[in-house]
């Protein structure tokens, strides 16, 4: 939520990353290293693209996990 400037309480599942939360694709490339480095995981490029949701990140998490 820091990274978009958005109240933590604004932001479900429901929530679209580009049309929401107004990033760009350097945005969630962004977000997606920070979440590479917090969680040691690897994310490949053609996944990112397949996300459009904060649902679709957090699923997507869980099943790396």
């Amino acid at each position: 939520s820091s990274q978009f400037g958005i109240d933590e309480d604004q932001i479900t599942e429901d929530t679209d990353i580009i049309d929401d939360l107004g990033a760009d694709s350097l945005d969630v490339m962004e977000m997606m290293m920070g979440l590479e480095d917090e969680f040691s995981l690897s994310i490949s490029e053609d996944t990112v693209s397949s996300l459009s949701t904060v649902g679709d990140v957090v699923r997507l998490i869980e099943g790396l996990m």
